[in-house]
């Protein structure tokens, strides 16, 4: 089988508000059927990240200053 590279950078952080990885952007349900999931499922899933990562950017910003 075609193996992809997990999305996993090591920050394993589950982000309460959304349920994604703050690291990788995946739900807890993604990252348990990674090592199972076809290549067709995996490129399902990569394909969701970018745009929740922009998600997930845009309700963090400026909280810094708060």
């Amino acid at each position: 089988m075609n193996r992809m590279t997990s999305p996993c950078i090591g920050i394993c952080v589950m982000d309460e508000h959304s349920g994604y990885c703050l690291g990788c952007a995946r739900t807890l349900g993604e990252i348990a059927e990674w090592s199972m999931a076809n290549p067709s499922r995996r490129q399902q899933i990569i394909s969701t990240l970018p745009s929740r990562r922009r998600s997930m950017a845009g309700r963090f910003q400026g909280r810094a200053e708060d």
